[in-house]
């Protein structure tokens, strides 16, 4: 959008428009800031979205109507296989137990806090998140 605005570019290429915004109003929003920036949009699948004509502005809209009511479908789905999946007494989530990368690190992790490292400078110095250091530490304190 940066490169559009200062206009060094002429066109985008989309794989799919419905890809491109969160919802309907996003997408047409993003489409009208290129209009007037006199950027086209063109789908990989051909298709040009001329927003300068009401054919255009009419074919994005129904296009991004449809994407969005697609992808709200795929939401229900998902929400009631999960909700399904659960009143059959399936367990949902991430099993507990062995995680090798933060379990083989957990020694040295518990050293450095110990030496008052602070828990960014661990993970910056041993390569792994602010958050793993924080789950060592603290499955660290439950076993203890």
């Amino acid at each position: 959008m940066a490169l559009a605005q200062r206009r060094e570019i002429d066109a985008v290429v989309v794989t799919e428009l419905s890809r491109w915004g969160r919802s309907t109003i996003d997408l047409l929003n993003t489409l009208r800031d290129l209009e007037n920036w006199k950027v086209s949009v063109v789908a990989i699948s051909g298709m040009t979205f001329d927003l300068s004509t009401s054919h255009g502005r009419m074919m994005a809209t129904f296009l991004s109507g449809i994407a969005e009511f697609e992808r709200d479908l795929i939401s229900e789905r998902v929400k009631s296989g999960l909700a399904a999946a659960k009143a059959r007494g399936k367990k949902l989530g991430r099993k507990k137990g062995f995680r090798p990368k933060s379990d083989k690190l957990s020694p040295k992790v518990l050293h450095l806090i110990e030496q008052g490292k602070s828990y960014r400078w661990i993970a910056r110095d041993l390569g792994i998140s602010k958050n793993t250091v924080s789950e060592i530490v603290k499955r660290s304190r439950e076993a203890a």
